[in-house]
């Protein structure tokens, strides 16, 4: 099953947003990736989504679960 997920990812017209997969336009826009990764990593919390980090290339750097986890090993 495919998890919700908000991404900080660059913008297209400079900057950087916060979007939803399947969302047409960002949640929020911001001058900085750090700006725009502290507001959404408490929204990506509060709706337990995937929270994935890209770069200006575009790749993902890191991602974050917050909620249900579909991992099962321990650690």
């Amino acid at each position: 099953m495919a998890r919700d997920t908000h991404r900080v990812m660059p913008h297209k017209d400079g900057g950087w947003q916060v979007k939803r997969d399947g969302d047409q336009k960002a949640s929020h826009r911001t001058d900085t990736k750090a700006e725009a990764e502290k507001l959404a990593r408490p929204i990506s919390q509060h709706q337990q989504t995937e929270l994935q980090i890209h770069g200006k290339d575009g790749a993902i750097q890191r991602s974050d679960s917050h909620g249900h986890d579909p991992r099962s090993s321990k650690g």
